[in-house]
This record gives structure tokens, C-alpha cells and sequence, in this order.
């Protein structure tokens, strides 16, 4: 009697938990069934008109191609853009046509940013995917995206009908005596902004970024949140790394490379000059400061190291590793506190530094949250987390 018990509930976890990958043997077969051009073509034409490209089936994806070329391979997050040599990036040619298929397997929640290669120079856009996320530094470019069957768009992402959004005034310009250059940011204030109320306020690092509805979309996320009563409002202040005659300048690399003069800069003159126009806080508890990457960096050293200025750190894949010094700023428990949110993706992102930060953080006086997602170096990773990050540090109640 034991036995057939569990015989039973050997069958009942192999039925529940048994994953069905029929659909994607079967295409595949179809793929090396083919015999003619016409067929070949016929059978890609029904995969793109599905949205069937890449291929995707539970944990399982066939990366496609149909078309001329001496060699194709993909490069994207999953592979650090070519940086990880253990994956493989190459495909195969299915026989007697021109179908290219690479095959692989990912978390069944993950999403990737990536691009097709041919002939080992030529990077394009996945020809038959339509979904894109935009990337880049100072003004984006698209790339094709991976969406396993677990990932979901993140519904905050989608501007709310009938709300009242805030208002933005972009590129306004600062002439800075200390940087001796000009820096333009751009202003968030939320809806039925009233001049006689004090205002937390956040101040973003690649604002430009941060604020454009293809990367960040931190506009349409702000209203919504402030609109769903899941944050208080809030002022947000975009500063913008591009030169402002010249924007292909990007002066990110070393304005957020632990520069004390770039600090200076934000202390004395951006955050007095905010301050002249808008009432805002002077708690460190209501200053956040937020930033990705080299603005992870910078998020961490302007906190730490001006914890009576910024009281509330939010860290996205943070580039520690350009700066290990900045572990000995963020290693030391007589600072005042700084509540801090730290997120990173899992795969080929910033984790060994992002787990030796939480590591200090688990021993100082932060109050802290940490956030990892299946996602790469990528704006998707960032912008489905700032919702999170806000929630935390500007919660209603």
C-alpha cells in the first residue's frame, strides 16, 4: 500500500511540475523538415507573423535567423555583449536553407536586451522580434528584446487615463563656477503642486535617461504612483551629463566617478539653486539621490560620504568596481544612517560588488533593501525596480 502511495504521489509531482516543450520540438522539426526555398520562406513568414521569433518555450529558447551569411551569432546581456566567453554566441545553419538557430536556456522570468551579428561585423535588430528596449548613454538606440514566458511588463509602466499628471521643465541651465562648464537639469514637480507646501525631493544621475519614456520612464511612473496614493508627492530633479552645446559629450564618466568637485558642485550650487525656487525639505530623511551604473557609484559615495545632506540612497547595478574605494566610505557604522535600496540583475550585471556592499550594509547602521532580478545591464532591469526604490524611500503613510 506504501508503495503505490507513493508511486501516486511520484506521478502527481511529475504531472504538475513535468514541463511540456512539444510546441518547440515540434518547430524545430519543421525547421529541418523543409526542402524548398519557397517552403523555408513559407515556414518563416508564419513564425514572424506569430511573434513566434525567438523561439520560447518554458526555460527553453531557440534564437532564429533567415537569411545570407557566411556566420551569425548573437550577442546581448545574457552573454556581457560578447565579454562572457564561456557562452557561446555562434549558430548553427540548418542544412539546405537559410535558417540560422541558436539554442539556449534562461530563468522563465528573465529578459534581455540583444542583437543579431553577421558575418562578425554587421549588428542589427532582430528582423522578426517587435518588442525592443532602448539603450545607450545620452540619447538611446533600440535593441531586439528577449521576453521569457515568466516576465511580465510592469503595469506602472503604462500612463493611467484620466489623472493629473506633474509638470517638467527641461534643460534648465546652470553656469557652474566650481566645474567651470554649463550643466543643464530639468525639473518634476507633481500634480497640484502648491508653492506653500515643503516637498521630499530625489535628485536623479543620467537624468536624461532616467526621464526618457524608451529607457527610465520615470515621468509616467511618478504620476502613477503619486496618483495610486502608493508615494507622497514628491519633486524630482533630472540632471543631465550631456554638454549642453554638444550632446553627443556624454561628461558622465567622470563627473559620476567619485569626483569631490562634482559633489561640491551638487551641494553649493544644484541644490541651492533648486532650493531658490521650490520649497523643499532640509531632513536628509526627505533628499534622496538615485543613479545606475557609474550613478550607482555615485549614489553610494554622495550618500556615505554627505550622510547629513543625502539620507536616502538608491543604487541600480552599481559600477563599484571602477572605485573599490568606495567600500571604505560605505564600511563605517558611526555615520548617521542612510536608508538605501540596492537592486541588480543576476546575470552578467554588477552582483559580485552589489553582494559585497550588502554585505557592509548588513553590519552598519543602513536600514537597507536589496532587489535582484533576471535581468541583465540593461534600462529594462532599471526602470521595472524604480517603482520599488520610490515606494521605499516615499511611502503615503
Amino acid at each position: 500500500m506504501k508503495k503505490i502511495i507513493l508511486s501516486c504521489l511520484v506521478l502527481l509531482h511529475i504531472t504538475l511540475y513535468a514541463q511540456d516543450y512539444t510546441p518547440f520540438q515540434s518547430t524545430i522539426r519543421k525547421l529541418y523538415s523543409v526542402k524548398t526555398d519557397s517552403e523555408a520562406g513559407a515556414l518563416w513568414k508564419e513564425l514572424a507573423s506569430n511573434q513566434s521569433v525567438p523561439l520560447v518555450c518554458e526555460d527553453s529558447v531557440a534564437f532564429l535567423y533567415y537569411g545570407d551569411g557566411k556566420s551569425v551569432g548573437w550577442m546581448g546581456d545574457f552573454n556581457g555583449w560578447g565579454y562572457d566567453k564561456a557562452f557561446k554566441p555562434k549558430a548553427l545553419k540548418i542544412p539546405n536553407t537559410k535558417f540560422w538557430m541558436m539554442k539556449t536556456s534562461f530563468p522563465k522570468d528573465s529578459r534581455f536586451d540583444y542583437k543579431i551579428v553577421v558575418d562578425d561585423s554587421n549588428w542589427i535588430l532582430d528582423p522578426a522580434n517587435p518588442h525592443q528596449q532602448w539603450s545607450g548613454v545620452g540619447g538611446g538606440s533600440p535593441n531586439s528584446e528577449l521576453r521569457m514566458p515568466n516576465w511580465k511588463e510592469d503595469p506602472i509602466d503604462v500612463p493611467l487615463p484620466n489623472i493629473h499628471t506633474g509638470k517638467v521643465e527641461k534643460d534648465i541651465l546652470i553656469n557652474s563656477s566650481i566645474l567651470k562648464y554649463q550643466i543643464t537639469y530639468s525639473t518634476y514637480v507633481p500634480p497640484d503642486y502648491k508653492p506653500e507646501v515643503t516637498y521630499p525631493v530625489i535628485y536623479v544621475t543620467d537624468g536624461y535617461e532616467y526621464m526618457h519614456e524608451r529607457m527610465g520612464n520615470m515621468i509616467t511612473i511618478l504620476d502613477n504612483l503619486i496618483a495610486l496614493k502608493k508615494i507622497k508627492p514628491i519633486i524630482a530633479v533630472f540632471i543631465d551629463h550631456r554638454e549642453p552645446v554638444n550632446r553627443s559629450n556624454n561628461r558622465r564618466m567622470n563627473e559620476l566617478a567619485m569626483s569631490e568637485r562634482y559633489l561640491q558642485f551638487v551641494t553649493d550650487e544644484l541644490i541651492p539653486q533648486v532650493e531658490s525656487k521650490y520649497l523643499i525639505s532640509k531632513d536628509p530623511a526627505q533628499r534622496a539621490i538615485l543613479g545606475t551604473s557609474m550613478g550607482g557609484l555615485t549614489a553610494a559615495y554622495f550618500a556615505f560620504s554627505k550622510p547629513g545632506l543625502f539620507g536616502l540612497a538608491g543604487i541600480q547595478s552599481p559600477a563599484f568596481w571602477f572605485k573599490p574605494e568606495i567600500y571604505t566610505y560605505c564600511d563605517n557604522p558611526q555615520n548617521p544612517p542612510v536608508k538605501t535600496f540596492l537592486t541588480n540583475g543576476t546575470i552578467n550585471d554588477t552582483q559580485e560588488g552589489a553582494h559585497k556592499m550588502k554585505d557592509i550594509l548588513d553590519k552598519n547602521t543602513c536600514q537597507y533593501q536589496y532587489k535582484e532580478v533576471n535581468q541583465g545591464h540593461s534600462w529594462g532591469n532599471w526602470r521595472d525596480l524604480i517603482d520599488d526604490i520610490l515606494i521605499y524611500f516615499f511611502p503615503l503613510n
